[in-house]
Formats: C-alpha cells, sequence, structure tokens
C-alpha cells in the first residue's frame, strides 16, 4: 500500500481532489479536520493553546474560537510555528496508526493524507509520494473573498504557507484546479489509474 499526500495552498482546490479520490474508492484521512478535533473540549491540545495564547479564547460553551486564534497566528509566524508545534506531533501520530490501520485491513493500492501544512510539517519524509493541487494565486484570492474572508486577511493567510513554487518542487503529481470539475475529475482519475497500476506490478 502506498502512502500518499494531497496538499496545495488555501482555497487551491484540495478538498475537491480528496473528495475525488474518495469517490473514487481511496481512503483520504483529513489531517486538517483531526488539528480541529484535537481543539476540542477535552483533548490534550485545547489545553496548551489555551495556556499558550490565551483562556479568553475559549467560548461560553468551552470550545475554541478558531477565527480568534486564526487572527492571531496568521498575523505572526512565531506565533503559528508555536501552534503547529503543539498540533503536529499528535496528528503525525494519528496519521502514521491510521495508515497501518488502512494496510491492516486490505487497502492495496493508495491510501491519502490530506493536509494544508504537508510539506511545512516535515511529513513528506513518512510518504511515498506527494500530490500537490493548485490554481492561479488570484483565482485563490477570489475563492477566499467568496468564502467572506477580506482581502487583506486572504492575501495573510496565503503568505503564511509555503510558496506554491516550493510545493510543487516535491510533487510526485500534480493536479491543476484552476480550470473547469470536469478537468480536474479527467487528470484525478489518470492518477488513480496511475497508482492502482504501479501498486499492481
Amino acid at each position: 500500500m502506498l502512502r500518499y499526500g494531497l496538499t496545495g495552498g488555501i482555497a487551491s482546490g484540495k478538498s475537491a481532489v480528496a473528495a475525488l479520490l474518495r469517490e473514487m474508492g481511496f481512503p483520504v484521512l483529513d489531517a486538517d479536520a483531526l488539528a480541529h478535533k484535537l481543539m476540542e473540549p477535552g483533548q490534550s491540545a485545547r489545553e496548551e493553546i489555551l495556556q499558550e495564547f490565551g483562556a479568553d479564547l475559549a467560548g461560553a460553551d468551552g470550545r475554541i474560537d478558531r477565527a480568534k486564534l486564526g487572527a492571531i497566528v496568521f498575523a505572526d509566524p512565531a506565533k503559528l510555528k508555536k501552534l503547529n508545534a503543539i498540533l503536529h506531533p499528535p496528528v503525525e501520530q494519528i496519521m502514521l496508526e491510521q495508515f497501518e490501520e488502512w494496510k491492516r485491513s486490505g487497502v492495496r493500492d493508495a491510501a491519502f493524507v490530506e493536509a494544508a501544512l504537508l510539506v511545512e510539517a516535515g511529513f513528506v519524509s513518512r510518504l511515498d509520494g506527494l500530490v500537490v493541487a493548485w490554481c492561479k494565486p488570484e483565482q485563490q484570492l477570489e475563492r477566499l473573498k467568496a468564502r467572506g474572508m477580506n482581502e487583506q486577511d486572504a492575501k495573510r493567510r496565503i503568505a503564511a504557507q509555503l510558496p506554491l513554487e516550493e510545493k510543487l518542487r516535491m510533487a510526485t503529481s500534480t493536479i491543476d484546479c484552476s480550470g473547469t470539475m470536469e478537468s480536474t475529475r479527467t487528470q484525478v482519475q489518470a492518477l488513480a489509474a496511475k497508482l492502482r497500476k504501479s501498486a499492481a506490478s
């Protein structure tokens, strides 16, 4: 079983590619959703985050206000680094356990972990390959604004991630998400066929 990563800049089409891979029968672990889960009440990362960034981040229901936390860390690279240092080790542990579980349960061709910061977190060294979803920077900006983010915040989020060129340099496959959904689907189908072929050989 091949262990693959799927990454891409914010609003680059990564989630659409993940959905297509699932549709084609590949298991995909969403590491970003996993990181959000680790911030829930009762999870150890939550306590560390509140100690580091302030107890007032927790709302009346005890949940961390992710928008507030985002505003803090995306304005300050050192704080973002601290947050990642809290979240990345447990995410990596769960990711490796999940790959083992899929292997034991008989997944033969490939399984994926999807994460925005796969390269930045150094997870790539644990993987057999990396798929990078990408689109034009102006499309990223438009998509983020369509999600309700203002231009300044959107540019800050994009700048906080590794430049696309660096991610593409590490990619074993790329998916161009700047065109139609149909065009993205065709590329993912080609990738699926390639993975199944290499797993069978």
